[in-house]
């Protein structure tokens, strides 16, 4: 059962007032073990959960024209960086974070910390997703701690890259005991995290059950000195991917859950409660499994979007031969929305003469434009993707789904 810890804070030498710098008295919340836990849940909750199970799976096997699968799944990892950092106060749009992912690809000189921040959160998503193909292999402490290193690499907050704490530390207010949450004791969190790493390596819950709480749990235990919620989201990638419900598109659930801001603070607060009714965490579950049958039925919406913006460029482009560079390059343009030639030769696995010729053709088609990346760095952009895109996250930023209805409850780009 959890539990509440009583704790001293020793108080602060530097603090700004007095009440901050006296000693004081606190408790830590210290939350349940998930490996073995015996969830009874409702029989709308259990078919709620098959139902959005199915969706994400019918996002990762239309055959239809209406996806092509992996520059989509490129393009909505980019989109759910951008959402899970905008949702820790990270603020950028994702042609700006495009346009810094070349200029990093390129190893182009960049001042962007902000951009670099978010990049980092595109390699712990990948990093997820690739530590999830082995679905044999067990989820440890150290995969966790990976994926935290990988989201720090390369920014100001990278001598903590994979540091699991060793003090505590606390959410809102100066000090444990003014706080709105005070996460468990840093003695405690060797044993959660095993505790959590084999939950994760279990398959005993339903998928989109097992990434509700692993989240939860992850963001209750707070194991690092930054970064926590944006490495909690990419375990539910990690989930979805290792439990093959995600094999290609994972769902960009921080989309939704960036709309929804207050109500994700407040059900994830709901499940740390010293009782062993499972109300709280029952809150959570709704909200993520809604969430993620809202973020697959939009993303199939954006996924015809591009297909329709691919269809109109082929038109612009005239009569392409299968499989030439041009007809591979135009049908990766959501997973190259801002390139080099360099790059685009590396990507559709052409020459880059032939890619060279390829961009040449398209740029008088109209079908990209040349752009500068940083001060005097020559890229090419994708015509329309990014307004195409802006569509999609007013979409997702509208709680009823229709900005004409309701508007945006959340900072997004302006229509174009």
């Amino acid at each position: 059962m959890p539990k509440l810890v009583n704790c001293l804070w020793p108080g602060s030498p530097s603090g700004s007032t007095r009440a901050v710098r006296q000693p004081c008295r606190f408790q830590a919340y210290v939350p349940d073990l998930l490996a073995g836990l015996d969830m009874a849940i409702s029989a709308q909750l259990a078919a709620d959960l098959v139902d959005v199970e199915t969706a994400v799976r019918d996002l990762n096997t239309s055959s239809g024209p209406a996806l092509n699968l992996e520059p989509l799944a490129r393009f909505l990892l980019r989109a759910e960086a951008v959402a899970s950092s905008n949702i820790e106060g990270l603020q950028i749009n994702v042609r700006r974070l495009a346009r810094s992912e070349a200029e990093a690809r390129e190893g182009w000189a960049s001042s962007d910390d902000t951009a670099a921040a978010v990049l980092g959160n595109i390699r712990a998503l990948d990093r997820a997703l690739a530590l999830a193909s082995d679905r044999e292999q067990p989820v440890t402490v150290d995969t966790i701690r990976s994926i935290h290193t990988a989201l720090l690499a390369g920014t100001r907050d990278q001598a903590w890259a994979g540091v699991v704490r060793e003090e505590q530390n606390w959410i809102g207010g100066p000090n444990p005991c003014a706080a709105a949450f005070v996460p468990p004791p840093a003695a405690e969190v060797p044993g959660l995290l095993e505790d959590l790493a084999a939950y994760l390596s279990s398959e005993d819950h339903p998928a989109l059950l097992q990434a509700a709480l692993a989240h939860s749990q992850f963001e209750t235990i707070h194991p690092f000195a930054d970064g926590n919620g944006r490495t909690g989201r990419a375990l539910i990638q990690l989930v979805l991917r290792r439990r093959g419900v995600a094999t290609v598109v994972v769902p960009p659930v921080s989309l939704v859950l960036a709309t929804q801001t207050n109500r994700y603070v407040e059900t994830l607060m709901a499940t740390r409660q010293v009782t062993d009714s499972p109300a709280g965490l029952m809150q959570w579950v709704e909200l993520f499994v809604e969430a993620t049958a809202r973020a697959c039925r939009d993303s199939v919406s954006f996924g015809s979007d591009l297909a329709e913006l691919e269809r109109v460029n082929r038109a612009k482009l005239g009569r392409l031969r299968a499989g030439s560079t041009a007809d591979r390059l135009v049908g990766s343009l959501p997973a190259l929305p801002v390139f080099t030639v360099k790059t685009a030769a590396g990507y559709v696995g052409k020459s880059d003469v032939a890619v060279g010729q390829a961009v040449a053709r398209m740029l008088d088609s109209g079908v990209i434009r040349q752009v500068k990346v940083g001060r005097r760095n020559r890229a090419f952009e994708a015509v329309g993707l990014f307004e195409a895109f802006t569509g999609f996250e007013r979409l997702l930023a509208s709680p009823d789904s229709d900005t004409a209805r309701t508007p945006p409850v959340r900072p997004v780009p302006a229509r174009s």
